[in-house]
């Protein structure tokens, strides 16, 4: 496979991945699928937007370029025929890595928010705070009764941080497949020679 096709490959795959991403960061906005009553009452590190900053609209930059790799015209420079799409190549790859710090930070967020559980009330005192440390409620549901409102923002919030680590390790992934292809890219060029078949 030419390297322009595999990084449009990459580029299709890397769109859905972000608006996903940035519809769970939202529907994280309304725990239990319900509307907060204050912003206190929600998990802190919905805030931090990973879904929205990091998978969304950092994914959205690299996904357009590598989409636009496979068009970008090839037809020389300085006397070299593939010098354009060599430069182009190497240039995607710096959109790569930025992909990669944009789903590596949903990751990392993703990851601390499904340790640390939700944001509830705690059935004890009627407070909201973190009632579970360290993971404990993923194996023990038994302790799931300690948080009783906002009602089954357990599984709410689990499924959604879930899916965002998820998407967030599969953009880290397809960013850094572009990054090699980028580089065989900027040494070999694009094997499919767009100048050479005119």
């Amino acid at each position: 496979m030419c390297t322009g096709n595999c990084a449009k490959c990459l580029g299709i795959t890397l769109i859905p991945l972000a608006i996903l991403s940035v519809l769970c960061n939202i529907l994280l906005c309304f725990p239990g699928g319900k509307v907060a009553s204050s912003t206190d009452h929600i998990t802190d590190e919905v805030f931090y937007l990973g879904g929205i900053l990091g998978s969304g609209v950092l994914m959205i930059f690299p996904a357009l370029v590598f989409l636009g790799l496979k068009n970008n015209d090839c037809c020389g420079c300085c006397g070299n025929e593939s010098c354009g799409k060599r430069c182009a190549m190497f240039t995607s790859i710096i959109f790569a890595a930025i992909g990669f710090v944009g789903a590596g930070y949903c990751f990392i967020i993703s990851a601390v928010a499904i340790n640390k559980g939700p944001k509830c009330e705690n059935g004890f005192n009627a407070t909201y705070s973190y009632p579970f440390h360290d993971g404990n409620y993923l194996s023990n549901h038994t302790i799931w009764s300690q948080c009783s409102e906002p009602k089954d923002v357990i599984p709410w919030n689990l499924t959604l941080f879930s899916l965002l680590l998820i998407m967030s390790g599969v953009q880290a992934v397809l960013c850094a497949i572009q990054a090699i292809n980028g580089l065989i890219g900027t040494i070999c060029g694009d094997c499919c020679g767009c100048c050479g078949g005119s």
